[in-house]
């Protein structure tokens, strides 16, 4: 699809309305433990009464900026389990450490003074569920938002995208098939170079679309394939696998869509987890039941068309506000536990683990948004030898199984919440797309000074050694 002029008039549109990127201030910092030293991943950065903030890496470290108008404005640095550091944005050093406290409430004393409260982790879980319509948004809102799309080995990185992306949903209630969108504003990076299997791609490429033509006796040919069909066959196996849609208006989206048929937390979730309530924390002064996810009596699936994705159990932990029980955090594992899924997992990904998310929420105006998603999944891009003799062949024969499956990560950072009617009127009268793979021009300009996930040293050195290699491949 080209990168059209409404698109463009769309993405500068929404910029000008939510920052004005010609008056900023930039404040960085390395957010550490106390007493450990040990960087702090994931802690909330954010300017008191606003929906500007941002995140920290896995080394605990930042950047955000702010506009200039909110300078005298309180910035809140805070995390699970510490105590919250704030101060004027005036007032910041950006030359010094931010070192957070640990904050734990007592839990035998939290619950005897609740007799009227829940006390089983199950029964905090579901008051939590039943409370979705009063803790979500009722009205229709904008998130803006950066993406960082990644596929690598055990070694480095294969390939790289980063967006920006608008979201826009209805509200809660409405059925997120019909009343969720995502349009791909802006791409900063864009690096590819992976090894697919283009013939097992375009296999199941003919599977999924071709309707009279018989599989078993058709031999395919990379010869006689035209470039054009493989293409298509690899971009449409990316959009199911990776994209955008199928994570925000499927299952994998638990909160948001715990309303459709069949959610993993519906109705029913009792019967495919259970919930057991570990400590109480404190997250900016406010208190959150910590509880633990593990396996109930039934196995879990995605019904993942033309993918075997059945057969897991759960495992993880559910974060969730005392004084109105609304979801601050999910950390989520669905872990082969059948024994087909479990010898399908070791023979394809050589792990059991195949799909881990983590999403976090920002509360405004008494209504919780959506904050920082990450998601990870193996992924398959050459079917390789399954024979009882692979192992040896494979090593007989050089062949790097690393190369067989790629992990994909996806991690999306919301940094601004728009809820005025006229901008999001606006912003619905454009075409969207949420195409991430298509290339597009770079824009300078747009990205000076938009609020991005930092990269860890790991992930710079990673990205760099990939722009490098990228740049000798097209030569």
């Amino acid at each position: 699809m080209k990168y059209s002029y409404s698109k463009q008039l769309f993405s500068l549109s929404i910029c000008f309305f939510c920052i004005n990127a010609f008056s900023q201030t930039e404040i960085k910092s390395k957010i550490l433990d106390f007493l450990t030293f040990l960087p702090i991943e994931s802690a909330s950065i954010y300017l008191k009464n606003t929906t500007i903030g941002t995140i920290s890496n896995a080394d605990g470290k930042f950047v955000l900026f702010v506009p200039r108008e909110f300078e005298k404005d309180t910035l809140i640095i805070s995390s699970i389990g510490y105590k919250s550091f704030k101060t004027t944005i005036s007032d910041f050093d950006s030359t010094m450490d931010v070192y957070l406290e640990e904050d734990i409430a007592s839990l035998d004393e939290v619950l005897l003074i609740a007799e009227t409260r829940p006390k089983t982790g199950n029964d905090i879980v579901l008051r939590a569920i039943k409370r979705l319509s009063e803790n979500l948004p009722e009205q229709p809102y904008l998130l803006k938002g950066f993406l960082r799309h990644k596929e690598r080995n055990k070694k480095e990185f294969k390939w790289l995208i980063e967006s920006a992306l608008t979201l826009y949903d209805s509200s809660y209630a409405s059925g997120a098939m019909d009343n969720l969108k995502i349009n791909v504003d802006e791409i900063r990076k864009s690096y590819d170079l992976r090894d697919v299997d283009s013939l097992f791609t375009y296999y199941s490429y003919l599977k999924y679309h071709a309707k009279n033509i018989d599989l078993k006796s058709k031999k395919l040919d990379r010869d006689t394939i035209e470039t054009s069909s493989l293409i298509d066959a690899i971009k449409w196996n990316d959009r199911r696998v990776n994209g955008l849609e199928n994570f925000f208006r499927g299952r994998l989206n638990l909160v948001r869509n715990s309303n459709m048929q069949l959610a993993l937390f519906g109705k029913d979730m009792l019967d495919k987890h259970q919930f057991d309530l570990d400590t109480i924390l404190v997250d900016n002064e406010r208190k959150l039941y910590k509880i633990k996810i593990s396996k109930s009596k039934d196995f879990i699936g995605l019904n993942t068309k033309y993918i075997y994705n059945e057969g897991y159990e759960a495992n993880g932990w559910l974060y969730i506000y005392w004084d109105n029980y609304a979801i601050k955090k999910i950390e989520y594992e669905l872990v082969a536990a059948s024994d087909v899924q479990k010898n399908r997992s070791k023979s394809l990904f050589d792990t059991q683990v195949n799909h881990k998310l983590i999403m976090t929420y920002m509360e405004y105006e008494n209504k919780m948004y959506p904050n920082y998603y990450y998601y990870e999944t193996p992924k398959l891009v050459k079917i390789g030898d399954r024979s009882s003799e692979k192992e040896k062949m494979e090593e007989e024969l050089g062949i790097d199984r690393d190369e067989q499956f790629y992990y994909t990560i996806q991690e999306i950072l919301f940094t601004e919440i728009i809820l005025d009617p006229d901008i999001i009127n606006q912003a619905l009268q454009n075409e969207w797309s949420e195409d991430i793979f298509s290339s597009r021009p770079y824009n300078k300009e747009f990205w000076k000074n938009y609020n991005v996930l930092l990269e860890s040293e790991e992930e710079e050195k990673l990205i760099q050694d990939l722009s490098k290699r990228a740049s000798l491949f097209k030569q």
